[in-house]
C-alpha cells in the first residue's frame, strides 16, 4: 500500500499485476480490500490500481458534503498523479456512481466500463432515506450500521455459511470515518445521472446481483437500456456484493467483458 497526494487529499492505493490499466472502485462503508477476492484473476491479465475513496479507509476523511464532482475528480486526480493516461474501470455499488461521473467527465481516457450493483439514479423517496442514515451516524456513530448493512449486502444462506467474511466486512463497515459516510451518503443521495447515460460511447458492462434489494437488478437494467454500448448480466444467488458473494461467477463474467 502507498499514499499520493491528488485533488488535495492524501489517496491510498495499490498496484498489482501487468498488461492494461484497470481501475477498481469500492463502495460506501469499504476500503480497497473490497476486491481481494477478485484481485488474483485480475492481476494475470490487467495492471491493477485499487484506490480507498475520499473519507474511506487510509484515505483522508475531511468534512463533508462531497458530492460525484468531488469524487470524480479525486479518481482522475490519482490517475494524473499515477501517470495513468486511460484505463478500464470496474465500479461497484457507489464505485459505480463515480465511475459513470469518470467517464462522462473524461470519456477519452476511459476504454472499457464495468457498472455493478448500483445505479443511476434515485426516486425522491430514497433521498429521505439518506437523510435518515446521516442523521443516525451523526447522533450514534456507524456502529449501528454494521449488521443491517450486512443483511441488505449478502442474501441469508450466504451470511449463515460465511461468519468470517460477515466478520471482515463488518470490520470495514464499522472502520469508515463518520465524515467519510456522511459526505459520501451526501452525495449519492443526490445521483441523477440516467438521461446523461446516452452520451456515452465505451463499451459497457452492467452486473446485477438477482437478489440485491438495495440497486435492484432494475436499476442496473435502467442504465443498460440508455448507454448505447451495453450490455447486462444477472449474477444468481448473490445479492449486493456479488464480487464477493459469487467471486467466480464475478470474475468470468468481468474477464471476458474486459477481455
Amino acid at each position: 500500500m502507498a499514499t499520493i497526494r491528488a485533488n488535495d487529499i492524501e489517496i491510498r492505493y495499490d498496484i498489482a499485476g501487468d498488461g492494461p490499466w484497470l481501475i477498481l472502485a469500492h463502495s460506501l462503508a469499504t476500503d480497497l480490500t473490497l476486491w481481494d477476492d477478485n484481485l488474483a484473476m485480475l492481476t494475470s491479465h490487467f495492471r491493477v490500481l485499487r484506490f480507498d475513496a475520499r473519507g474511506h479507509g487510509g484515505t483522508s476523511a475531511p468534512a463533508g458534503p462531497y458530492d460525484f464532482a468531488m469524487l470524480s475528480a479525486d479518481m482522475l486526480g490519482l490517475m494524473d498523479a499515477l501517470d495513468v493516461d486511460h484505463a478500464h474501470i470496474c465500479g461497484i455499488s457507489m464505485g459505480g456512481m463515480v465511475a459513470q461521473h469518470v467517464v462522462l467527465a473524461a470519456p477519452d481516457r476511459i476504454d472499457r466500463l464495468v457498472l455493478a450493483s448500483t445505479t443511476s439514479s434515485y426516486p425522491p423517496e430514497a433521498r429521505a432515506m439518506w437523510a435518515e442514515r446521516i442523521a443516525g451516524v451523526r447522533r450514534n456513530g456507524i456502529g449501528p450500521l454494521v449488521q443491517p448493512t450486512l443483511e441488505r449486502w449478502f442474501t441469508p444462506p450466504y451470511r449463515a455459511a460465511h461468519p468470517e467474511v460477515m466478520a471482515r466486512i463488518g470490520g470495514l463497515i464499522g472502520a469508515t470515518p463518520a465524515a467519510g459516510f456522511i459526505g459520501s451518503g451526501q452525495a449519492i443521495a443526490t445521483l441523477d445521472v440516467t438521461e446523461r447515460l446516452s452520451a456515452l460511447r465505451c463499451p459497457t458492462l452492467v452486473i446485477a446481483g438477482a437478489d440485491d434489494t438495495g440497486t435492484p437488478p432494475a436499476m442496473g437494467r435502467a442504465i443498460a437500456e440508455r448507454v448505447p454500448a451495453a450490455q447486462i448480466v444477472m449474477i444468481e444467488s448473490a445479492s449486493h456484493l456479488c464480487n464477493i458473494e459469487q467471486a467466480a461467477e464475478f470474475n468470468r463474467v468481468l474477464l471476458d467483458f474486459l477481455a
